[in-house]
């Protein structure tokens, strides 16, 4: 484990910088589903976009539930089996928000856990269908909000201003 941990925070400190503040790695806590925080710094998930925590989905029968607050409690479940996090900085958001690809101590890329598990779907205004590929698996497993009928968290952000 200290082996891929070492290689992921070498390949977060080698890549190109975005400002001073481009390589963050300590302990995560959850905000939402595509939104954590490490050393009081909110950072969004680069490429998803969860259903928001009060957001509803419906299950295959039809029942709702929380997809948002599921989400966001996978995602900690996943961080507290994985800490730390190493997030290497692409961006900055219109809420001032780091923008990051992330990293768990066991080398799995937060954005593709969270599509691949049907917890966040691609995003691809800004991923450019980089994570196409876990969501085609997502959808063909009918995992998490794929298993029923959601609406986009952007369409749902849009109707719920």
């Amino acid at each position: 484990m200290k082996r891929v941990l070492l290689a992921a925070v070498a390949a977060l400190i080698t890549a190109p910088a975005l400002g001073s503040d481009a390589s963050i790695i300590g302990t995560a806590s959850v905000i939402d589903a595509d939104t954590i925080e490490i050393h009081g710094q909110r950072i969004r998930i680069f490429g998803v976009d969860a259903p928001e925590g009060r957001q509803t989905c419906e299950d295959g029968k039809g029942k709702a539930y929380r997809c948002g607050q599921i989400g966001s409690f996978a995602l900690d479940e996943l961080l507290q089996r994985s800490q730390p996090v190493g997030c290497k900085a692409v961006d900055r958001d219109r809420y001032g928000r780091i923008v990051a690809n992330c990293i768990n101590s066991k080398g799995d890329n937060l954005a593709s856990w969270l599509v691949t598990h049907g917890y966040a779907i691609d995003y691809p205004q800004y991923s450019k269908g980089l994570y196409a590929a876990e969501e085609r698996v997502a959808r063909a497993t009918k995992a998490g909000v794929w298993k029923g009928k959601f609406m986009k968290p952007w369409d749902y952000r849009k109707l719920n201003r």
